[in-house]
């Protein structure tokens, strides 16, 4: 079978596409033929080994594991023995390791059934990204209905996700992103939309009572400015620095300002698991989440797909396909 397979850490042209043999499952994993996968922050980071510290498990001098790729979407190949929940020929998606290759083995505790009115593509799009923007509204953010939330970063991979996340859980929604993508970010469900070219929400003077940061372009001092009393900042992307020096010290200053006041600073890191696959696959069956995709790939393109991802500017995901 055919794999992105990459045996030292550098930039997307260290990439290869290689013949490799087809996995196998374990007794408690499903066989994907893969659709569709797509591209993460995930991926680049390990494939660049940045920032370091991230070398201390992945490997230090080269990588332990040659596959890329995390977010999947496919077909039931077959099933190890230990496996009840799925059979030859459905249709899944959730999260693996080596996602960007024709086959791929993932764990059935980490895989949900595809909703019908989902194509492929639309699926892959959701496991990292989708659960970033559920876990961190709901379990971090302590999301209720009616409250005024605003979305660093909407019209990215996580933020299309969260704008309509938020809407479920009906809160009033401000999004903010750039002029090119006011028009897309409001038809999924924002109640405001500030363009970041024109106006700096951290000045404009409303308050919110959650913010949602896919970004982190903002000093602590001004989220707290414009954070409600009780209110709370949900960190959940950002520049990391290679030796994490500025990162550790911004997460001191949030522990700081998060102790001795009244306005929260939480950062986290999302996990894959079948509960809330199973939430957003229900969101999604009902129309609630619609999965925004900027654009599709094929397999031997994905440094192509990298490139462009950390370019900063895909609006929703990028998406690998194997049609």
């Amino acid at each position: 079978m055919k794999a992105i397979l990459y045996h030292n850490y550098g930039s997307p042209d260290i990439l290869q596409i290689a013949d490799v043999e087809q996995p196998a499952p374990k007794d408690n994993e499903v066989l994907i033929k893969v659709r569709a996968a797509s591209v993460n922050p995930f991926d680049w980071h390990f494939m660049r080994g940045t920032p370091y510290v991230l070398r201390l498990f992945a490997g230090l001098r080269k990588p332990k594991d040659t596959r890329l790729g995390a977010d999947v979407a496919g077909l039931v190949e077959a099933v190890g023995k230990n496996v009840m929940q799925f059979k030859p020929g459905d249709e899944v998606f959730g999260s693996c390791r080596g996602a960007f290759a024709e086959y791929a083995c993932a764990s059935e505790s980490a895989l949900v059934i595809k909703p019908d009115n989902l194509t492929f593509e639309q699926a892959a799009s959701v496991p990292i990204a989708a659960l970033t923007a559920l876990q961190g509204l709901r379990n971090n953010g302590h999301i209720q209905s009616g409250q005024h939330i605003l979305i660093n970063g909407a019209a990215g991979s996580v933020g299309t996700f969260a704008v309509q996340i938020a809407r479920s859980f009906g809160a009033n929604v401000t999004a903010v992103c750039s002029t090119r993508n006011v028009d897309m970010v409001r038809s999924i469900g924002a109640d405001q939309v500030v363009d970041y070219t024109r106006e700096d929400f951290t000045k404009g003077g409303k308050c919110y009572d959650l913010i949602f940061d896919t970004v982190g372009n903002h000093s602590l001092s001004a989220y707290k400015r414009v954070l409600n009393p009780g209110g709370i900042h949900v960190g959940a992307g950002g520049q990391a620095d290679l030796w994490m020096i500025r990162t550790l010290g911004h997460a001191f200053k949030t522990l700081l300002v998060s102790t001795f006041g009244s306005r929260k600073f939480v950062g986290f890191l999302a996990k894959i698991n079948k509960d809330d696959l199973t939430i957003i696959q229900g969101l999604m069956k009902s129309g609630k989440v619609v999965p925004v995709i900027d654009r599709c790939y094929e397999l031997i393109e994905v440094p192509k797909a990298i490139r462009y991802l950390e370019e900063g500017h895909a609006r929703g995901k990028v998406v690998i396909t194997m049609e």
